[in-house]
């Protein structure tokens, strides 16, 4: 994997935006250890709540993209893309539900994927769609991304908010509303919800420290068993990025 840019874009606050910013960095940093790549470069563009930026393994540069109006503010904006565009290597942008909107309107607006594109990146947008109370809204939020762009989707369906189901028991994506978009879709990751007294409170527990898995592996605070359910966890998901086309 060499000189991609991935935006983790969703419009629902709390949906899992962040969890899915530092999977995939984890991910997408393990890959350029192996392959001698440039080092992974993070960003966080949530203008309140920055937690991306708070891992700081991963050594986020927090990009507040905003100004006091919730417009975006050019200046910081285009410094985030010259940054992006100066140096080759991987990129993952978080950004904030509350700058969702405004920063898709102005990606669109300059023509920001495109301009990626042509430099020699290659573009994704990773959209997270939660199952329950959530369906509905982030079906809508995935929608609107795939009619916005041209740009690959990636795909990550959050069950820890309930099964992606419908009333009638229709998994979304056997949806129509899934098949009017999915040739836009180039791979899922099913973020599955397990036993939440183990499997959950221990990836809660390293997210709530901000840590790596491997600052897990070293970490003293915990056992051998919390570092074996974290690992199956990740294992997991970072096979399912595997067999994305990227």
């Amino acid at each position: 994997m060499q000189n991609t840019v991935h935006f983790i874009l969703q419009g629902k606050g709390g949906i899992g935006k962040t969890l899915v910013s530092t999977i995939l960095a984890q991910w997408i940093a393990s890959k350029d250890v192996a392959e001698g790549q440039q080092p992974l470069r993070c960003y966080d563009t949530d203008q309140e709540n920055a937690t991306f930026s708070r891992y700081k393994a991963m050594d986020v540069k927090h990009v507040p993209v905003m100004t006091d109006s919730r417009t975006i503010d050019p200046k910081r904006f285009d410094a985030l893309m010259i940054d992006i565009l100066e140096q080759d290597g991987n990129c993952v942008i978080d950004n904030g539900a509350n700058t969702f909107s405004p920063l898709m309107g102005y990606l669109i607006e300059n023509d920001c994927f495109a301009l990626l594109q042509e430099s020699g990146r290659k573009v994704y947008i990773h959209t997270i769609v939660g199952g329950g109370d959530t369906l509905h809204d982030t079906a809508m939020g995935f929608v609107s991304t795939a009619k916005a762009t041209n740009v690959p989707l990636v795909l990550w369906e959050n069950e820890h908010f309930g099964l992606l189901q419908s009333v009638s028991g229709k998994q979304f994506i056997e949806s129509q509303t899934y098949a009017d978009n999915s040739a836009r879709v180039v791979g899922r990751v099913v973020l599955s919800a397990r036993n939440a007294d183990t499997f959950g409170a221990d990836i809660k527990k390293m997210n709530t420290a901000r840590l790596t898995v491997n600052e897990v592996k070293e970490s003293d605070k915990f056992n051998v068993m919390e570092k074996q359910r974290i690992k199956v966890v990740f294992r997991d998901l970072f096979e399912q990025l595997d067999k994305v086309q990227w």
